[in-house]
């Protein structure tokens, strides 16, 4: 008997070439170098219930490793929300892939799955995959920077296959070079993309002193004082002055930024209400509720 072909996060399985078992959480290992962060939030609540009453519904993907143990690919969340449900087995589909098969399926599942990915983690991410298929096509070929796929560039291919340009994806790819204090500032939408990918060229010394200034001031860099920034660093002349007078200058879009005390309003926000963005969209939210209301009770007079 022939069993049915089945579809788990995008991908067609034959089910009598791949191994579909059952597999206990402590021998599988999270995929080295994992981009993707798993974090004990609100949908990790409501996966870990629904795992308690109906167990998990989509198998994850490993593979095996050489000592006997298993590698997730794909289902990093499910097996975490498990583990808080108390489950000490979960189902799998296991395939036998090279280190860069391997990488290409754990990064295209997780983009495909994930209802929100950050910057940092779609930038490690492209990064991880286009490394991937760059060991993968091979050497690079006479003519080209990087190896040919299908008569495609691995960096068109990858821009093909994930919709955003070849020039996007690069800029993802800088971001890698932050150092972690302002990347996780991007994040948190704290810092724009285009200036922080200019930012990204600063020596770490000097990406250091810019977080110095930008945490003492209150500030964040235009993407015009970014691409100065830029240009004198490519020229070594950039140092701990000319960055406090680049960030001294006045954007010409420049407003007073309310200042307020979040911690003020942490048990008070809702557990989805994460980033200083989210803070700032929620009490914006707020305060139209309260002027609706006041409105309400004027016409109602």
């Amino acid at each position: 008997m022939q069993l049915p072909k089945i579809t788990v996060d995008n991908y067609l399985f034959d089910q009598s070439s791949e191994d579909i078992i059952y597999i206990k959480l402590n021998e599988i290992d999270s995929f080295p170098n994992h981009p993707y962060k798993v974090v004990d939030d609100e949908k990790m609540e409501e996966m870990c219930e629904s795992i308690k009453q109906y167990g998990v519904t989509q198998p994850v993907i490993v593979r095996r490793k050489d000592d006997g143990r298993y590698e997730m690919l794909s289902g990093h969340r499910r097996k975490r929300a498990s583990e808080l449900a108390g489950k000490d087995k979960i189902i799998a589909i296991v395939k036998s892939l090279t280190n860069e098969e391997a990488t290409i399926l754990m990064v295209d599942s997780n983009m495909n799955q994930r209802e929100k990915i950050s910057y940092s983690e779609k930038a490690f991410a492209y990064k991880m995959k286009l490394e991937a298929m760059n060991k993968k096509a091979g050497r690079p070929t006479k003519d080209n920077l990087t190896p040919l796929v299908s008569e495609l560039r691995t960096n068109e291919k990858l821009a093909e296959e994930s919709g955003e340009s070849r020039e996007q994806i690069r800029r993802y790819i800088r971001l890698t070079e932050l150092i972690p204090e302002i990347l996780e500032m991007v994040d948190e939408e704290r810092i724009a993309f285009r200036p922080a990918v200019e930012i990204s060229y600063l020596s770490k010394d000097n990406q250091y002193v810019l977080l110095d200034i930008m945490q003492f001031s209150d500030i964040t860099p235009s993407l015009a004082q970014a691409i100065h920034m830029k240009k004198l660093e490519q020229e070594n002349k950039l140092d701990t002055d000319k960055l406090e007078e680049i960030m001294s200058q006045e954007k010409p879009n420049q407003v007073e930024k309310i200042k307020i005390d979040t911690l003020r309003f942490e048990k008070v926000f809702p557990k989805n209400v994460v980033t200083n963005k989210d803070r700032e969209d929620f009490l914006f939210m707020c305060a139209e509720e309260h002027n609706r209301r006041v409105k309400n009770r004027e016409m109602s007079r």
